[in-house]
């Protein structure tokens, strides 16, 4: 990592970067550039998540916690929905099953098929 902060065991490994760099949104061209490079505030966002911490209470090496919370809301929209598809999809192929479960089972019990009747 070229950062020149400390490094945190909630940080990704470049293998891990390489696979979620492609699913995080890149900055829109025609603004400003962007300050922060995206692997920080990904990191920053797996930091608070891995620690139960409040977002204000964050390192002051990672990137101020207001940025990193304006993307984590705004990521919201679909992209962290994304990143989880890829990676259960990419587990499932490394435990050597289909990407996509074939089949799926329900229990009926645990089913709610209407409004229970009260007596």
């Amino acid at each position: 990592m070229a950062s020149t902060r400390r490094s945190y065991p909630s940080d990704l490994l470049d293998a891990e970067w390489a696979i979620l760099e492609p699913l995080i949104p890149a900055p829109k061209p025609g603004g400003r550039p962007a300050k922060v490079p995206r692997r920080e505030i990904v990191s920053a966002i797996l930091y608070v998540l891995e620690n139960g911490i409040k977002w204000r209470a964050m390192p002051h090496d990672l990137p101020h916690w207001s940025t990193v919370y304006h993307y984590f809301r705004k990521w919201q929209e679909g992209v962290w929905e994304k990143v989880a598809q890829v990676l259960v999809r990419r587990g499932r192929e490394r435990g050597g099953r289909y990407a996509s479960p074939s089949a799926l089972v329900m229990d009926s019990q645990s089913v709610v098929t209407g409004v229970a009747r009260t007596l």
